[in-house]
């Protein structure tokens, strides 16, 4: 009976010493977290990737190539299990993408575009976001006037948005865009917006009947100056994409120009990718078993005064 005792306790011992498998871990690196969307999506992915008990890396490259790629360099040589980029530069750093892929690390990209080295991207339909964002305004505006615009076109879904918008203005001769800005990449680019969209609205003072912008954070900037101004709720409609408490909130505030945004589903975004890497890499599902292609399309819905409502509160 003793030395049977012996034999558990050191069978025991020996099962104490034996290092505990090691957590999955997955590194998730957001553009530009100064950005409010490129930190929701990024921080929705952590949140759902810790909830799974996973190791997280979260990484914000702060709107800077270099360092963009040097983070996704660094991810390689930790040797994470998979990577998550919101709003990345596939084509900027193709070369950090495939050695990913030479690695063997999948990745998933939200909102970034497409590339041979990753799993696939994340997106909405930006051709459906950009019709629904312009044709709303148009017809606020009774489909004739004179509009401003604020652009980002070194953006993809941007640069979607505003490409629409031109074949939209193409096809309705009786509004037309008598000032335009495109927003440059930096850090400071809440001062850009400032600066250029000021510059317009003081040229086209008394001109203008509306405005689009390409993301609700040019739209902030850009009803705080109509604020500013006097403009009334109404006066002047604002336009814009992407959604989130602070639009809802300027949309249902009275004295806000903001009037409607076509809603992207950022948080969605973020928790599906984490869905996806344990259905595709944890389980070893195949990728068609979340999506045949290289996007995987999630919906997005427009919110006006009508709806606003059912979204305040929400994060």
């Amino acid at each position: 009976m003793k030395s049977l005792k012996k034999v558990l306790l050191a069978l025991a011992a020996a099962v104490a010493f034996i290092p505990a498998a090691q957590a999955f871990e997955v590194g998730i690196v957001g553009f530009q977290f100064a950005s409010e969307t490129h930190a929701r999506a990024a921080n929705a992915a952590a949140q759902a990737a810790k909830a799974k008990g996973w190791g997280v890396t979260l990484l914000n490259s702060e709107g800077a190539l270099p360092k963009h790629a040097e983070q996704f360099d660094a991810l390689i040589s930790k040797k994470v299990d998979a990577i998550i980029v919101a709003m990345g530069k596939p084509v900027e750093a193709d070369a950090q993408f495939k050695a990913a892929k030479t690695a063997g690390i999948p990745v998933i990209t939200i909102m970034s575009g497409t590339s041979p080295y990753t799993l696939f991207d994340i997106q909405t339909n930006e051709y459906k976001i950009g019709a629904d964002a312009a044709l709303y305004l148009m017809g606020l505006m009774n489909y004739r006037g004179d509009i401003l615009t604020a652009r980002f076109d070194l953006n993809l879904a941007t640069r979607i948005r505003g490409k629409i918008l031109d074949d939209v203005l193409s096809e309705n001769k009786a509004v037309k865009e008598i000032g335009k800005f495109s927003m440059s990449r930096t850090q400071s680019w809440r001062d850009d917006v400032r600066n250029g969209m000021q510059a317009l609205l003081l040229k086209n003072q008394g001109k203008v009947q509306g405005i689009w912008a390409s993301f609700d954070g040019q739209a902030y900037v850009i009803d705080d100056l109509l604020k500013a101004q006097g403009v009334k709720k109404g006066q002047i409609p604002l336009v814009s994409v992407d959604g989130g408490p602070e639009t809802y909130r300027r949309i249902a505030d009275p004295a806000s120009s903001l009037l409607a945004t076509v809603s992207v589903p950022f948080e969605q975004m973020g928790q599906k990718a984490v869905d996806a890497i344990d259905t595709i890499v944890v389980k070893k599902q195949p990728k068609t078993a979340i999506t045949s292609g290289p996007y995987l399309f999630l919906e997005s819905v427009l919110v006006d005064k009508s709806n606003v409502q059912q979204f305040l509160g929400k994060k």
